[in-house]
């Protein structure tokens, strides 16, 4: 009998259940997107309830799909989005605000507040390895027990609980049995001392959240609860959790000192394996867990970009250029490269290594010849551009990569893949699975559930599919990224 494993990959656009063989080897996969809600400039927002609708819907549509028996599913796994701050009310288990997503602003103005507190803003950088910014979940926790109407309180009564989007699904796939995070995503609320690994007293202090609120921190591996038998009419131990990027991390094999991995979902998350020392960067890179198994913690060292994969939703929702992202490629093929023309997505601010909230979006260059090829390419184009941004601050970290595997829904458009190997000056690996997100939080539960005996087994399950090689002259590559640097200066507001 073959055991299959099911991983759950809740993203901040849909959410998506995927079935596994043990080689990692994709049997079905469902997809259920759902509502973005923007109340204000800067905000973002999800209903929870959709979120909990569409991972079951998904759920229960995989296995219909893959024709397999139930039983035959041997274990869960769960990746999701980060930061996104979710708290509910533990008898009832009804949230008490939507969820707000980590592309969520609305805390700047308190954050830039804080920063005047330079003691502060080295603690939380020495402790969490997090700069202090609305990006991450303390502050979104903050502002909803400050702002919803009896929220403070009944969280000082023990009523609420607060959870990222992992540890909501798995209190409501356990029936409220399990309030549980692992290291990964209990990493990016910055709450917690990652090298201590357990919540830090003085942050919770200075931002006023109460300790009972928060779930209990795990590995990355370890056995989370066994969902209710209404589901899928059948108890299935979840036994495995990772933040969306350290999922993908796992799921590229990315397991030795300096291996990266960049992954173009919604956003861009380059993340390098720095081993068992955390990295402090000096170059506000972020300093975070790459994963832990048996109580022993990797780390690893990110850049974080606001707008991949949703710059091209935009060119295709919001400017109606294109009806389907894959139009986006071909169009692309029709503007050459050095068109002159700029697209700085900054919609929500800046990510790493600006960590800019207050910047805003531009396109710059714009001639009579500039059509909507141009600016299409623009787009694709600055993904590959905060990349290289990423790569310069790791460099000068001490911490370069020489090469990089990606994945993620933009890593399947070779006009991307040559233009990022091109702009890097590096050799991108992508793998024949590109749902590395998913491949991760399977290969954790596969672990726990002992259908894999180490990491070396899991590396023997990485294939590359091809090898993006530069193409640019350094002169070129450096023209290129210096018109780059000058756009987005313009666009800057601190």
């Amino acid at each position: 009998m073959t055991d299959y494993i099911l991983a759950i990959d809740q993203g901040t656009t849909s959410s998506r259940t995927l079935i596994f063989d043990p080689r990692g080897k994709i049997q079905a996969m469902a997809q259920q997107e759902f509502s973005q809600s923007y109340p204000k400039d800067g905000w973002v927002e999800h209903d929870p309830e959709q979120i909990w609708q569409s991972v079951v819907d998904t759920m229960q549509e995989a296995v219909d799909k893959a024709g397999i028996p139930v039983k035959n599913i041997r274990s869960i796994g769960i990746t999701n989005q980060r930061e996104t701050t979710i708290i509910w009310d533990k008898n009832t288990g009804k949230p008490v605000y939507p969820a707000i997503v980590w592309q969520d602003r609305r805390t700047s103005e308190y954050c830039r507040q804080q920063t005047r507190d330079q003691a502060l803003v080295d603690y939380i950088s020495q402790t969490t390895g997090l700069l202090l910014d609305p990006y991450f979940s303390a502050t979104k926790i903050k502002w909803i027990l400050d702002n919803v109407d009896g929220a403070r309180a009944r969280a000082d009564a023990g009523d609420l609980l607060f959870g990222t989007v992992d540890t909501f699904l798995i209190w409501r796939l356990t029936e409220g049995k399990s309030h549980l995070t692992d290291a990964t995503n209990a990493s990016r609320t910055m709450l917690f001392d990652i090298h201590r690994q357990q919540w830090d007293q003085h942050l919770l202090k200075t931002f006023d959240i109460p300790a009972h609120m928060l779930p209990e921190v795990t590995d990355c591996a370890a056995d989370f609860g066994v969902i209710k038998n209404s589901i899928l009419n059948q108890e299935i131990p979840v036994q495995g959790v990772a933040g969306d990027q350290q999922a993908a991390l796992i799921g590229q094999a990315c397991f030795e000192k300096g291996m990266a991995k960049s992954t173009y979902g919604t956003g861009c998350f380059m993340i390098l394996n720095t081993g068992a020392k955390p990295m402090l960067s000096k170059n506000r890179l972020l300093t975070t867990v790459g994963y832990r198994l048996n109580n022993q913690v990797t780390y690893a060292l990110e850049g974080s970009i606001f707008m991949a994969g949703a710059t091209v939703q935009w060119l295709r929702d919001g400017l109606k250029f294109i009806n389907d992202a894959a139009e986006s490629e071909a169009l692309a093929e029709k503007s050459s490269k050095d068109n002159g023309v700029f697209l700085v997505p900054a919609f929500t601010g800046l990510g790493a290594p600006y960590w800019d909230p207050d910047a805003r979006g531009a396109i710059l260059g714009l001639t009579r010849d500039t059509g909507i090829s141009e600016i299409v390419a623009a787009g694709l184009q600055s993904v590959c551009y905060q990349t290289k941004d990423l790569q310069k601050a790791m460099e000068s970290d001490g911490a370069r990569p020489v090469a990089l595997r990606v994945d993620g829904g933009m890593a399947d458009n070779d006009w991307v893949m040559h233009f990022l190997a091109d702009i890097l000056g590096a050799e991108v690996q992508r793998p024949y699975i590109t749902e590395t997100t998913a491949v991760g939080a399977a290969f954790l539960a596969g672990l726990q559930a002992g259908i894999y005996s180490d990491l070396h087994q899991l590396s023997e399950c990485w294939q590359c599919e091809q090898v993006f090689v530069p193409r640019l002259s350094k002169d070129e590559r450096d023209g290129a990224y210096r018109r780059w640097q000058e756009a987005v200066a313009r666009i800057r507001c601190n």
